[in-house]
């Protein structure tokens, strides 16, 4: 039995030159509470169809990577039964061991990349922890590995937000500002780092993806980075004050490894209330629909020979 599998519509929509949207689970089973949780993963989903495209969330069911989830598959993941928090590195154990298991952006994208999806949506991407800890999302090298464009608002907050846009710098990972030229900070929409490469067209980073891709034969990811929209955003300096505290509270209860970011994100929302869950979701569901539009200039790009 293969240990990867494509859901029909998905196939075919590849197949065909459709455009297709990558999700990722772990928002859906270790980011949002239920069951808010659910309501977002089916919405975000119905956001990618609604912009022209095919949605495809990722997830471990039964020790099967699968790149186009069921309904009932989704409502398995977000549910109160025994999750694993699956990275890049963890899908094999993950199989291995027939769980179940939401996936995070570097396995997301590493199962976007097996199947021939050219754009990962999600919220925001792990990074450089905080702190002189050395921990390093395996999001930051598996972007770097495959030819994927992942549409994030920035990284999250909680990171080490400098040392995150000089890693990428360093593994050779561009990042394209949507619209901007600050990189956003995940709830609040700029960090006041600037960033050097800034686009306000969706088609403008299609091109230079395909550029990067197949005509240089640059095989990393892009990473695009799209602000939280203005409505529903977040001050930086409340969002500041509440992840200090998040982390002394985390550092004083010995917490860290994967359990850091679900601790710290968790801390956060608790102290700025149900804002972080309107300001997540709208975030999320704008991605997702960037996403889409990205996705579908692409398939539109790369119908067109290459000179």
């Amino acid at each position: 039995m293969e240990s990867i599998s494509v859901r029909d519509d998905v196939r075919a929509a590849l197949a065909d030159g459709r455009p297709v949207v990558a999700l990722e689970s772990s928002v859906i089973a270790h980011g949002l509470p239920a069951p808010v949780n659910l309501r977002v993963a089916h919405s975000l989903e119905e956001a990618v169809r609604t912009a022209g495209a095919t949605p495809a969330t990722v997830g471990v069911i039964g020790g099967r990577l699968r790149v186009g989830l069921e309904s009932d598959e989704i409502e398995l993941l977000g549910g109160p039964g025994d999750v694993l928090k699956c990275a890049a590195g963890d899908l094999g154990w993950a199989i291995a061991r027939g769980a179940d298991g939401a996936t995070t952006v570097s396995a997301t994208v590493f199962a976007a990349a097996a199947a021939g999806i050219d754009v990962v949506a999600t919220g925001g991407i792990g990074g450089v922890h905080r702190g002189d800890t050395g921990d390093v999302s395996a999001d930051l090298p598996t972007l770097a590995q495959h030819p994927v464009a992942v549409v994030a608002a920035g990284a999250k907050s909680i990171l080490d937000l400098p040392r995150t846009l000089e890693a990428l710098e360093t593994l050779g990972v561009p990042v394209v500002g949507l619209g901007t030229r600050d990189f956003p900070a995940f709830y609040a929409r700029g960090s006041g780092l600037i960033l050097d490469k800034h686009a306000d067209g969706l088609e403008d980073i299609a091109r230079f993806c395909v550029i990067r891709w197949r005509r240089l034969g640059q095989r990393g990811g892009v990473l695009v980075a799209c602000p939280c929209p203005e409505d529903q955003a977040l001050e930086p300096s409340e969002v500041e004050e509440a992840t200090a505290r998040a982390l002394h509270d985390a550092a004083a209860a010995g917490v860290s490894g994967k359990a850091l970011t679900p601790r710290l994100l968790a801390s956060v929302t608790e102290t700025l209330g149900a804002r972080t869950v309107t300001a997540n979701h709208a975030l999320l569901l704008n991605n997702a629909r960037v996403g889409a539009k990205i996705a579908a200039a692409l398939c539109q790009l790369s119908s067109v020979p290459t000179r």
